[in-house]
């Protein structure tokens, strides 16, 4: 089917959600899920383990149903749609990458911390090779001044990326520094540019327009508001608020209600909510993955997690870094057993 759209959506709750149940998603509950996002004429759908591709593991978290099952039986599921997977060099391989284009998937988004850019060229090249339709994903896009996030996309650009993301993976951006971020990359580059927004702050959704409005044509949602931490820009939502902005999406809003209530969310575990865990990590500005450290380490030392948490986010710490963890709480609680706290 072939739609006049405004805006692509890429639905990410089976790929960001994974984060949500515990990397628990079955083969049926993605078949279901995948089947009625088609039905609703929605571009895009991600499947992979919340990290990616080669993400299940102890480190990451262990998936129930191997990533490659479930990337098959979304894409035997879909008619319209595209499959989309992520990869982050370093967790997913080339192999599989390929592994996955032989299932069905069409679209590659290759994703990389937001000043480490050049880890990606040879995966974009790979998927460009494998006929993918191919996404630069630039994440922690808050981490970086906006110079340096135009800098990254453009080596993304270079390297063939077909769209360069603004990635809010931990939900601390403000309207406004999302708005300066894509109006830089859509007067530098000249492939698309997209917004992938997480609710922490509760500024998915302002976030998601103000990515619009400056120019972005590619936004990811989380029907449901099935994603890490407190989700993502909820599609079903996004959906409804652009059609009442006469912004066309080609999504059928009746059908993405029905899919949020009757399939998506009866797999959630609890509902997506900003608690003071998601709260924290928006506001310290780090990874949903350190969260579960930083409560190890704080009933290890008898401190709180989230002064852990804020640390960290001042020390710019970033994914592959969780063993500083243990140290920060460390002198956190010598700290404050020196001032007598």
């Amino acid at each position: 089917m072939t739609l006049n759209r405004d805006i692509l959506i890429t639905e990410v709750a089976l790929r960001d959600g994974s984060h949500a149940v515990g990397h628990q998603f079955t083969v049926d509950q993605v078949t279901q899920v995948a089947r009625g996002l088609d039905e609703a004429n929605v571009p895009y759908i991600e499947v992979t383990h919340g990290d990616g591709l080669g993400g299940s593991s102890l480190q990451y978290g262990l998936s129930l149903t191997n990533e490659m099952e479930l990337i098959e039986a979304a894409a035997a599921s879909v008619t319209n749609s595209k499959i989309a997977v992520l990869l982050l060099p370093g967790i997913g391989t080339m192999p599989e990458l390929k592994e996955a284009a032989r299932l069905g998937a069409k679209m590659a988004r290759i994703a990389t911390h937001v000043t480490e850019a050049d880890v990606s060229p040879q995966h974009i090249a790979l998927a460009k090779d494998l006929g993918m339709e191919t996404v630069g994903f630039l994440m922690m896009s808050h981490m970086a001044p906006t110079g340096k996030l135009v800098e990254q996309a453009k080596l993304m650009e270079s390297y063939g990326a077909d769209t360069v993301y603004v990635v809010d993976s931990a939900g601390a951006l403000l309207p406004n520094q999302v708005k300066e971020r894509i109006q830089a990359l859509k007067n530098s580059l000249s492939v698309n540019v997209g917004f992938h927004g997480h609710n922490n702050l509760s500024l998915a959704m302002g976030n998601t327009l103000a990515a619009i409005e400056a120019g972005a044509t590619r936004i990811d949602g989380s029907i449901r508001c099935l994603g890490a931490g407190a989700g993502n820009t909820q599609t079903e939502v996004l959906v409804a608020v652009l059609d009442r902005l006469g912004i066309t999406t080609g999504v059928d809003i009746y059908k993405m209600m029905d899919i949020a209530e009757n399939l998506v969310a009866p797999i959630l575990q609890k509902p997506q909510e900003i608690t003071k865990d998601s709260l924290v990590l928006g506001y310290a500005g780090v990874y949903s993955s350190f969260l579960l450290h930083a409560q190890r380490a704080a009933a290890r030392f008898g401190i709180d997690s989230r002064d852990i948490l804020i640390e960290l986010g001042k020390r710019k710490v970033v994914g592959g870094q969780e063993d500083m963890i243990i140290d920060v709480a460390a002198e956190i609680s010598k700290k404050k057993l020196g001032a007598g706290v």
